[in-house]
């Protein structure tokens, strides 16, 4: 009875790891997937402003959590993310072949952005918001990774992240992306205009908004019907606000306030952006004016929410 209980119970664990692997098993798109394209490196730069790739990847100034960075174009890593989960230390993705990305095939970067997957069959941490760049076309994340290797290379030495258990497993990522990750770029409403589609790519795809705005639930996915209406910081530093037109969030500011607010920093009620929208802002008075106005077009578009009855 006992070596039945004990068989079964062996059975069991076999069985288990076996389901285990196969369902975080990582998904990846081959290279007949990818378009014939020629890169772009003026648009790749244009992506790289709207997805704020400085912001997390250049090195910090001063402490690994220091906001202020030393140079946008030297993309050392190195920054630290504080969450309640442990902290996530930002790799180097300079073209240095050894410490970098310089080593990574076109092929290996659209996975990394659109499958959240390293070389290798690396489940990548979703701290790295490739939930939302997984929205952006093929050919703006070849222009993307045309222009990262213009960029000087860097070598470094990050640290390797120091996480709580079970966050610790990687391979466990694989079942998160099993619920949040398709690899389906975004799908233009053909009933809206052509400026509030271009404002809902950059906004849902390079521009990750809604990874601060809204937010989420224990699994670390973005409650969809809350999407936008506002969030803790995944830091754990202040509120990012809920940006949809409601009274809680951006009901009063029109499309013009909105514009007005990413290209200057300036709001209606003549406050300023702190904290750290501030470079999120810098990076959006870069972009032709023409986006900026898309994105507040296509915010205006979005459903009214109150502020998240509870908190993440």
């Amino acid at each position: 009875m006992v070596r039945k209980a004990l068989l079964l119970a062996v059975a069991l664990l076999l069985a288990a790891g076996l389901a285990f692997y196969l369902l975080t098993r990582p998904v990846t798109f081959s290279a007949s997937d990818l378009p014939d394209h020629t890169p772009d490196v003026a648009n790749g730069k244009l992506m790289f402003t709207a997805g704020g790739c400085a912001e997390c990847h250049a090195a910090p100034a001063k402490g690994c959590d220091d906001l202020e960075i030393e140079d946008e174009t030297r993309l050392a890593g190195g920054r630290c993310l504080k969450t309640d989960v442990g902290i996530f230390y930002v790799p180097n993705i300079s073209p240095d072949e050894e410490s970098g990305i310089g080593g990574w095939s076109t092929l290996d970067f659209v996975n990394a952005m659109k499958r959240g997957v390293a070389p290798g069959g690396v489940h990548l941490y979703p701290a790295f918001p490739y939930t939302s760049y997984q929205r952006m076309r093929f050919e703006d994340i070849i222009d993307l990774k045309a222009y990262l290797d213009t960029l000087p290379p860097v070598r470094s030495t990050v640290p390797a992240n120091d996480l709580r258990f079970p966050y610790s497993v990687r391979r466990g990522v694989g079942l998160f992306q099993r619920l949040y990750v398709d690899g389906k770029t975004f799908a233009p409403d053909p009933k809206a205009s052509e400026a509030v589609n271009r404002g809902g790519y950059l906004v849902e795809g390079p521009g990750h908004c809604t990874e601060c705005h809204s937010p989420r639930n224990a699994l670390g996915g973005i409650i969809a019907h809350e999407a936008f209406a506002g969030a803790v910081s995944p830091e754990g530093k202040g509120d990012a606000p809920n940006i949809t037109p409601s009274e809680d969030g951006l009901g009063d500011w029109s499309a013009e306030d909105i514009a007005y607010f990413l290209e200057t920093g300036s709001t209606p009620d003549f406050d300023v952006v702190g904290e750290s929208m501030v470079p999120v802002q810098e990076n959006m008075a870069q972009l032709p004016p023409g986006d900026r106005e898309a994105i507040a077009a296509y915010l205006k578009t979005l459903p009214p929410r109150p502020d998240p009855s509870s908190t993440p």
